[in-house]
């Protein structure tokens, strides 16, 4: 079966009443129904549409014999006028009270604006009419009413009870459009007309809209590529709440080959896939395939948000960003509300995405709320949207989340949020793509030298205010756009060079000022754990070394590479630290007059090591033996077996102290002229101390 039709199978000609009937008849059907049956009635529609419904099922009434009176404020034969200077919501509520108090006979009272008719009053009061409303409309059992009511007004919850059977209408339905598009319309969308390429770019729109669009549309007829048609539709369906955005995955985000590789595999490359199929039931179970749901986590800054647009663009969908604080609310039902009133606007502008930036703020695990508890209302309200989706809806909800293990569990099953993208700080390949496409958005002109400082400098913790955590997508723009504001102040036109990273980085940072001394004596410190480092053969390759204080806090720091082997630990990795964290209190002990209090942080993260590896790692050898000794309260230990730890942990410490200090008294003269050259160049990276570099081996000391 295929999914062309030929213009032969379309209509001729369809009027705006007509194509409602053609789209819409099972819900109709349902309406006209339930009235038979003596029961409320409430039509949620877009207020376009209500005169159209009312009028099929007004028109399939009168077969029945039923009659209608339609209350909309404008004077009517049945009804006496209301009072002279009343507006209109005040004329429709004096119709309501007529007809409640009067005789009505078996007639279908109808209610074009009950929406409007009890609006709230703001804050989660209701308004004086709606207070008048609501009792009026509980008065007459006898009355059989017919609501219409816009997506986006709410109704108070005692006139929702009022209608036992509701019916919701946005968009039309897929296997319906065949019949609401004319011959003559088809002609602009090439040769052999194909419904499900256009469902995707119009179902959110209503079939009256959709029949006013259709028949607005210009260009030639049978045209070879039918993008012209289509990018009228879509320009036509955008709300002022959504953007089409136009960020390409692979030009317009550097790297992250692994996260854009999954991306494809698990959205875009299924729904291309659909897209190129001919039979409906293939295209109808590749749909309930596609996750509805997905949540994009990972660290603040590393392009969530621009990974989402990115699929959007792929998908040819309108983004709606929402801010989870922005959407709570302290009054009651409006946090829902602004909830509903979001995938509303997304099911009408779809395709769609919509992102929920900081979805932890308000989908925390139930039981975990701080606030005032309208937290869980809104998860089950999220919960039930998604669950409402139509399968050959194009909706997509993301939502973006530094704290992913925060998030209530009922959102990750199956059929809701069940595709999760862990997007990670960048690496060094990944940083000098995204540094790549900076460049040339800037015009940077960035020397390869420049690449790859660049990317080893952002290896490093950030520095300033910031300091601490590792480089993001955001923090790389940032350096980017610094170097680009210092070229157009300096009218600068040569290409960026490795100094222009180092000055964007540190132009603007408090850098210590340190006296010659102080300087001598961190010199001395950062030059006795290079030593010990280029000593141990499990150390891995230094980088760079500085004095500058430019990283952190720190006055200074050894930054090494990625270690070869990032899973695997072994315990002569761990020797090998600790005999490098010792090096620069024992350089300090073997060339100054004094020690410094610098190597406090290195003895606390040497004593936590050793003591990990006695507790944990079953290195606390014969006296303490192969176990974990971690202290726990549930699990006390005795004094001896506290004492024996203690006395294993002191030893391990001890060796590697001793080590370090045997390797920094066989080197001294390599340990002075490392720190000689620290103190001329305060910076230095390794091809600068390449020629005091020892060969890497097994050191004859390390036990």
């Amino acid at each position: 079966m295929s999914r062309i039709l030929a213009e032969s199978e379309l209509p001729a000609e369809l009027s705006p009443f007509g194509a409602v009937d053609a789209a819409y008849p099972s819900e109709i059907t349902r309406c006209y129904e339930a009235l038979h049956r003596r029961l409320p009635v409430l039509v949620e529609c877009e207020k376009e549409l209500a005169p159209f419904l009312y009028r099929s099922l007004r028109d399939r009434l009168k077969v029945d014999g039923a009659r209608c009176l339609y209350l909309d404020g404008r004077a009517s034969n049945d009804l006496p006028p209301p009072p002279p200077g009343t507006g209109l919501v005040g004329a429709m509520i004096h119709q309501i009270r007529e007809v409640v108090r009067g005789a009505v006979g078996e007639r279908i009272v109808v209610l074009p604006h009950i929406d409007i008719l009890t609006a709230s009053g703001g804050q989660g009061f209701l308004g004086a009419e709606a207070r008048e409303v609501i009792p009026l409309l509980y008065e007459n059992p006898e009355v059989l009413w017919l609501g219409f009511k816009d997506p986006a007004f709410p109704l108070p919850t005692p006139i929702d009870n009022l209608f036992p059977h509701k019916e919701s209408i946005v968009g039309v339905p897929r296997d319906r459009l065949r019949f609401l598009v004319t011959q003559r319309e088809a002609k602009k969308f090439g040769r052999g007309f194909d419904p499900y390429m256009l469902y995707k770019h119009i179902s959110g729109v209503n079939a009256v809209r959709l029949r006013r669009l259709l028949g607005s549309l210009t260009g030639e007829d049978y045209p070879a590529d039918p993008a012209g048609a289509l990018r009228q539709l879509r320009t036509a369906t955008l709300s002022n709440d959504v953007e089409l955005p136009s960020v390409d995955l692979d030009k317009d985000i550097g790297g992250y080959k692994t996260v854009k590789e999954r991306l494809q595999a698990e959205i875009l490359a299924i729904l291309g896939a659909k897209d190129k199929l001919s039979d409906p039931a293939q295209i109808e179970k590749i749909e309930s395939l596609i996750p509805r749901g997905m949540i994009f986590w990972g660290p603040p800054g590393t392009g969530k948000t621009l990974f989402a647009k990115a699929m959007a663009t792929s998908l040819g969908a309108a983004v709606s960003i929402v801010s989870g604080p922005e959407l709570k609310s302290k009054w009651v039902g409006e946090s829902e509300e602004n909830l509903r009133a979001v995938f509303m606007k997304a099911r009408q502008s779809a395709p769609a995405v919509i992102v929920f930036d900081e979805l932890d703020s308000f989908a925390a695990a139930r039981g975990t709320y701080t606030g005032s508890g309208v937290e869980h209302s809104m998860v089950n309200q999220l919960l039930t949207e998604m669950d409402g989706f139509r399968k050959e809806e194009l909706v997509f909800v993301v939502g973006t989340t530094n704290f992913v293990e925060s998030l209530d569990p009922a959102l990750m099953r199956p059929g809701r949020f069940e595709f999760a993208l862990h997007i990670p700080y960048p690496n060094t390949e990944d940083r000098r793509a995204i540094l790549g496409v900076h460049d040339k958005r800037f015009g940077l002109q960035m020397t390869d030298a420049a690449f790859d400082y660049a990317a080893k400098r952002s290896g490093e913790p950030v520095p300033g205010p910031s300091g601490g955590t590792h480089y993001s997508g955001d923090h790389l723009q940032a350096l980017c756009r610094q170097i680009a504001r210092t070229r157009l102040r300096e009218n600068l036109s040569g290409p960026t060079q490795p100094a222009d990273i180092d000055r964007a980085l540190e132009q603007y940072l408090d850098l210590p000022k340190l006296t010659a001394a102080e300087e001598r004596v961190v010199a001395t410190h950062e030059a006795g754990h290079a030593v010990c480092s280029l000593h141990c053969k499990h150390s891995a390759p230094i980088d760079r070394i500085s004095i500058r204080g430019d990283i952190g806090g720190a006055l200074g720091y050894v930054q090494h590479s990625d270690p070869a082997h990032r899973y695997v630990v072994t315990y002569g990795q761990l020797r090998d630290s600790l005999c490098t964290l010792f090096g620069g209190r024992e350089a300090e002990v073997l060339l100054c007059d004094d020690i410094s209090i610098g190597s406090g942080s290195d003895l606390h993260h040497a004593t936590h090591i050793a003591r990990s590896m006695v507790e944990n790692y079953g290195d606390g050898g014969d006296d303490v033996g192969v176990g974990h000794w971690e202290f726990d309260k549930d699990r006390p230990i005795s004094e001896d077996a506290r004492a024996k730890i203690d006395e294993a942990v002191r030893k391990i410490l001890e060796r590697e102290r001793a080590r370090a200090k045997t390797i920094l008294e066989g080197n001294r003269v390599m340990l002075t002229a490392l720190r000689d050259l620290l103190l001329e160049k305060k910076v230095l990276d390794r091809a600068s101390f390449a020629h005091l570099t020892p060969p890497k081996s097994g050191d004859p000391s390390h036990g």
